[in-house]
């Protein structure tokens, strides 16, 4: 049957609409059902052969209860029959082979492969030295590139890799249980107090991957996204060269008002940028670069001018409970002034 026939049965059987809004789940930024890396292809190839295996027993099963239920009368009485030695088919056989038989052996085969699948997953790389360490924290993510004196890299809810390369990343936590996960690029690992855990990520892609806390870890846990960017090796050796330059001068009046600013107003108590001094507490993400990074507020708000304003007057409407304070009482020249130093920070 053609396709567009298909589309018009489905649309008069009123099946087209559930199709339509099931099928963009298995694209974009952030899903399962589109792997790009070798992690993430292995874990939605067990997850199909799981679902397909799970659902041939169950049509199985059903299958022989509804034989069993809706044959002939005269046949179930027949089979039911202590009188009747041989019955052409055995009610007792229909549970044993159906209800008991076929489930065993078939789940218990679903068993043994899925343990050898993860066995090889886990088993991937074990040896790639740790090239990114990622901290979480009540809600976004602290992400270092350990190197030489000079040559770290902080930066925050953005984690840049080569693609085609596996990197190992080292994760931890600051305060509560989280979990780290990209699901187009590998499976789940969770951020224990007091431990730290290892995962491999490998992008067969350039692209934009979305990554997001999947363990629930207070009031904005919906709100601590992450984005892993892939690209080129050339152009992730230049990322990490201009990342590792420190903070941009004030390009005119305007940003070097928003610095001292951003001085007087302790912002560099809790935030660091490089040149201005290390931040006493380091409560808050690492500023340095702040202007090249695509989203603000682990994954809340586009990175703009707009946004910025709008985070530092109103962060507590915007995301409540972080710990930065509202800054609404600032006069509106400030807060601009501020936005326009820090978009200026690339």
């Amino acid at each position: 049957m053609p396709v567009p026939m298909i589309f018009c049965k489905l649309r008069r059987q009123g099946l087209l609409a559930p199709l339509v809004c099931v099928l963009p789940g298995c694209a974009g930024v952030q899903s399962v059902m589109s792997p790009a890396g070798p992690a993430a292809a292995a874990i939605a190839k067990i997850s199909w052969v799981m679902f397909i295996g799970g659902t041939l027993i169950l049509l199985l099963v059903m299958a022989l209860a509804l034989y069993a239920v809706l044959r002939a009368p005269r046949q179930r009485a027949r089979t039911s029959s202590p009188l009747n030695s041989s019955p052409r088919t055995s009610s007792h056989l229909l549970i044993v082979a159906g209800g008991v038989a076929l489930p065993v052996l078939t789940l218990t085969a679903l068993l043994v492969y899925g343990f050898v699948e993860m066995r090889q997953l886990r088993g991937a790389d074990p040896n790639a030295p740790i090239d990114i360490v990622v901290v979480g924290n009540q809600w976004w993510w602290d992400v270092h590139y350990p190197g030489a004196p000079g040559l770290a890299v902080t930066t925050a809810n953005e984690i840049h890799i080569p693609t085609g390369v596996p990197v190992r990343i080292a994760v931890r936590t600051n305060d509560v249980i989280h979990s780290f996960w990209v699901p187009r690029l590998a499976g789940k690992i969770d951020l224990i107090p007091g431990r730290t855990n290892h995962i491999v990520l490998r992008a067969d892609e350039a692209g934009i991957f979305r990554g997001q806390c999947a363990e629930f870890c207070g009031a904005q846990h919906a709100r601590m996204a992450l984005l892993v960017i892939a690209e080129p090796a050339v152009r992730h050796q230049a990322w990490l060269a201009s990342q590792r330059r420190p903070a941009a001068h004030p390009a005119d009046a305007r940003a070097l008002r928003g610095r001292r600013e951003f001085t007087a107003r302790g912002c560099v108590d809790c935030h660091a940028v490089r040149g201005l001094g290390a931040a006493p507490l380091a409560r808050g993400p690492d500023l340095t670069h702040i202007g090249s990074r695509l989203q603000l507020g682990a994954g809340t708000l586009a990175n703009n001018r707009a946004n910025l304003v709008a985070l530092i007057a109103h962060g507590q409407r915007l995301k409540p409970g972080n710990r930065m304070p509202a800054y609404a009482h600032l006069e509106p020249d400030a807060l601009e002034a501020i936005a326009v130093y820090l978009e200026g920070l690339k």
